[in-house]
């Protein structure tokens, strides 16, 4: 079920999915940046460099689930408006910082405008059902895109400009962000809740009581905690082997160049060839094994620099990979919720990545951060280990405009088609989520059933 975008649609896609990339690469380009040049601001420690890192995650944790339900009530446009106008105070309030509390709360305001729901509530709003899911794989796209440049922007602007032009330069960016909302971004046609992307309250039980999505709830934590730690750390690493601030940049340009290069095979042999639970306990293992040698072996240049790119390899498979296994285990109509949980997992870890990197290398040094990491990779592992193969289902959303059969009657249909392997009708919305096996699937019959081909055309 292909179809060709709108000229709404496709202004739609660009101006959301440019909107989240700039919002997002703020955010990240501090991280590689901030622990280097924290030392000239008062009453900066170990501890507190920590937490400025990681500061954004707490608020946006706490905050992006009331943010997605405040916009199904008062608007869209007018949520992420207001989260665009938190996150630039909090750019310039850490722009002005001269001591580490005012960096902490200028992070924990940038986190405050967590408006990552609404935003891609207001992405379904404007695109219809047959397109949907390449939408949302677009603004995946662009989180990717956005870190690999904000680790290579951060360090060369604050080379050159030192860490508040970072600050304003995000500022800057969220300014940019408001005129994109404002001039590109078409209004909302409509303004209805959508299970595949927004909170289902009626579903968070049962999301919150799958194991398999706790594992990968616990996953994308420890993901994010170790990545966030590890930013404590790995600058003054590369320091000490010889790589100075101003040319970091050039290396995190290089190692996750190759890195991506690398990585894309291990996503085709995941999805394609289907082993993606392999490839997940292998990576997961891998990063274990990663952050035990930068703890133990890390402190030669070219040990330091092939490990880093091994780090970087795995962090972008596991980054990619994490959303496609929710999406397979999320029931039919829940992959909304079970990505809302996993969202807070993931800014909860970068939260306490920031904490805990910052105390273990003010009390025991850099070493101890990796080697905290790696025992934090080790639970991970006992926890994912006896995790059950992922189905290899994909998410379908099929229109229901005026259908007229009844709500079970529908359902017992949809069923019977070879494929689906569930099913969720959802009346107030008049679409149907399904979740089938694409080589299996009978578009012919999902097509007859869903009222979009007539019995009579010979299909």
């Amino acid at each position: 079920m292909t179809a060709r975008l709108l000229t709404t649609e496709r202004r739609a896609i660009t101006g959301l999915a440019g909107l989240y990339a700039t919002r997002m690469l703020g955010l990240f380009m501090v991280l590689p940046v901030l622990a280097l040049y924290a030392n000239d601001l008062s009453g900066a420690t170990p501890l507190l460099v920590g937490v400025a890192l990681g500061g954004y995650g707490l608020t946006q944790a706490v905050l992006q689930i009331p943010f997605g339900l405040l916009s199904d009530r008062v608007g869209r446009k007018a949520v992420i408006a207001g989260g665009l106008l938190l996150f630039m105070l909090g750019s310039v309030i850490a722009a002005e910082a001269d001591t580490i509390y005012q960096i902490i709360l200028g992070r924990c305001l940038q986190g405050s405008g967590a408006v990552a729901g609404a935003i891609m509530a207001l992405l379904a709003d404007q695109t219809r059902e047959e397109v949907r899911t390449a939408a949302m794989a677009t603004i995946g796209l662009s989180i990717g895109v956005a870190f690999a440049i904000a680790m290579v922007i951060g360090p060369l602007v604050a080379a050159h400009f030192g860490l508040t032009s970072v600050f304003w330069l995000t500022a800057v960016l969220a300014l940019v962000s408001l005129l994109v909302l404002w001039k590109l971004v078409p209004a909302a046609p409509r303004l209805v809740r959508h299970r595949d992307v927004g909170l289902d309250r009626d579903q968070l039980r049962s999301t919150l009581s799958s194991a398999s999505l706790l594992r990968l709830d616990f996953s994308i934590f420890s993901l994010h905690l170790i990545l966030t730690a590890a930013f404590v750390a790995v600058p003054f690493r590369l320091v000490d082997v010889g790589i100075q601030a101003s040319h970091q940049g050039w290396f995190y340009l290089a190692v996750m160049g190759l890195a991506f290069v690398c990585m894309v095979p291990l996503v085709i042999i995941a999805e394609k060839k289907r082993r993606m639970k392999a490839t997940f306990v292998g990576a997961v293992a891998g990063m274990t094994l990663i952050l035990l040698a930068l703890g133990e072996f890390g402190h030669q240049r070219w040990t330091l620099l092939g490990l880093l790119w091994a780090f970087f390899v795995v962090f972008n498979l596991l980054e990619a990979t994490l959303p496609s296994m929710i999406s397979k285990l999320a029931p039919a109509g829940a992959k909304g919720t079970a990505m809302g949980v996993y969202s807070t997992s993931q800014f909860l870890g970068a939260f306490l990545g920031g904490v805990l990197g910052g105390a273990l290398s003010s009390h025991f040094g850099y070493d101890a951060v990796f080697l905290g990491a790696a025992l934090l990779g080790a639970v991970w592992l006992a926890v994912i280990w006896k995790m059950p193969a992922p189905r290899h289902l994909s998410s379908e959303i099929v229109a229901l405009d005026d259908h007229p059969d009844a709500l079970d009657t529908l359902m017992a249909r949809f069923a019977e088609v070879a494929g689906v392997e569930d099913v969720m009708v959802v009346p107030d919305e008049r679409v149907a989520y399904l979740k089938v096996d694409r080589q299996r699937l009978d578009t012919d019959a999902l097509a007859r059933v869903a009222g979009t081909r007539d019995d009579s055309s010979g299909a």
